[in-house]
């Protein structure tokens, strides 16, 4: 079923009706919604994976409600759904159809090669041939992060609670996990452990994948491992899967961290969440798309501008490792620091 937030007037149900048979749920404001329409293509993660797709989502929603415009979203099952997700949004004529994920970088090559004059944006991606060459498309916005810069900040604040036993942080290991080793999430990772072996060298880092953005149970079944083997800050880079991960670390009594958006809602036991601001992402390229300044090829979301950081921290994170942290992040916005994006847990 179809579903409209925050509707006002007949006119803005125009977009939204029209995309009722691909089963989308739709998003639209004020009377002039139906002068400018985005079309939002999820990852399998889904729309309530309170992480990556979510905070597309909000990006999108905001972006309407502020410029007067009509969006909708359609959730992707399954990869097998992208190409026809992506055709669909692309044959009712949208202003702008953004797609979730690097996992999507084939079907928006192969979809922005059939509508030349569609515009489109991918979070994460490039268009990707059938070779597998990255290809830079006049129609096509990548919307890029340095997430390794988000990753390092919480790996500072990870081992420092490991290296002056806060709490129940004393076996002096730590763990991660990923939904699947793709570039962004192995960038995320890569900084944990740099950042973490910065301020001790001594630390352990597990590291594992759930093979998954969605299973929970998956990501449970890591995380009770990764504790078993003494880890006691575990961090999540995978979605949906990762709010699993993140309750094993919650039943077990240790400390989790958050990624995408700030997870410090699940509890005190979160110190804190490696921020990446895919809805500022998302909400830019609308704007900028509306105002007649789309521009194709790579957009940069950096601790420069605002794109990456760590989020909130728990009462049980001291405020000395906080202010350690900020003193991190500022020698990164100076460039005397440069997170790896490769991981190396020697």
């Amino acid at each position: 079923m179809t579903r409209i937030y925050g509707l006002v007037g007949a006119a803005a149900l125009l977009f939204s009706v029209l995309i009722t048979p691909a089963a989308a749920r739709g998003v639209a404001t004020h009377a002039q919604a139906t002068r400018f329409k985005v079309g939002l293509v999820l990852d399998v993660g889904g729309v309530n994976d309170k992480s990556f797709n979510h905070l597309a989502f909000l990006g999108m929603r905001s972006a309407i409600s502020t410029f007067g415009a009509s969006g909708s979203y359609l959730p992707s099952n399954s990869q097998a759904d992208y190409v026809p997700n992506l055709t669909h949004y692309a044959q009712l004529h949208p202003n702008l159809i953004i797609a979730t994920g690097v996992l999507m970088s084939g079907a928006i090559y192969t979809v922005a090669k059939q509508y030349p004059n569609q515009k489109f944006a991918i979070i994460d991606g490039f268009p990707t041939d059938a070779k597998g060459n990255q290809v830079n498309l006049r129609n096509v916005a990548n919307l890029l992060f340095h997430e390794q810069e988000s990753g390092y900040l919480a790996g500072v604040i990870a081992g420092l609670m490991e290296k002056d036993h806060v709490g129940k942080a004393r076996h002096n290991v730590i763990g991660a996990m990923g939904g699947l080793p793709v570039p962004a999430v192995v960038r995320f990772i890569a900084g944990y452990v740099a950042g973490a072996k910065k301020v001790d060298p001594t630390i352990k880092v597990r590291i594992g994948y759930s093979q998954s953005f969605v299973d929970q149970g998956k990501g449970n079944t890591v995380g009770r491992t990764q504790i078993a083997s003494g880890a006691d800050v575990l961090f999540a880079v995978a979605g949906g899967s990762g709010l699993g991960y993140l309750a094993a670390a919650q039943q077990a009594g240790v400390y989790g961290v958050g990624v995408d958006a700030d997870q410090a809602y699940l509890g005190r036991y979160i110190v804190t969440s490696a921020i990446k601001r895919v809805d500022v992402a998302v909400y830019n390229a609308i704007r900028d798309t509306r105002s007649g300044h789309f521009v194709s090829g790579n957009h940069l979301f950096t601790i420069k501008n605002g794109g990456t950081g760590f989020g909130k921290t728990s009462p049980v994170v001291p405020a000395s490792i906080v202010a350690q942290a900020n003193n991190y992040k500022n020698l990164m916005i100076r460039g005397l620091i440069v997170p790896p994006v490769t991981i190396h847990n020697s």
